[in-house]
């Protein structure tokens, strides 16, 4: 996959909280498929902005 490209030629994904493009690095290279967050500020804030509990009454 990415390894011995240059940084224009890697795979690249959207950021699921943000929005913004961010590319393949070595450290994300057994799981890109499952990464969905450029930083651990994105997921820590995707993952506070869709809570998994039951819904709040109306």
């Amino acid at each position: 996959m990415g390894g011995g490209r240059k940084p224009s030629e890697r795979d690249s994904k959207i950021c699921a909280a943000c929005g913004r493009p961010f590319s393949w690095r070595k450290k994300w290279e057994r799981d890109w498929e499952n990464v969905r967050y450029c930083s651990d500020r994105c997921r820590a804030a995707g993952k506070t902005a869709t809570p998994a509990g039951p819904s709040r009454p109306s």
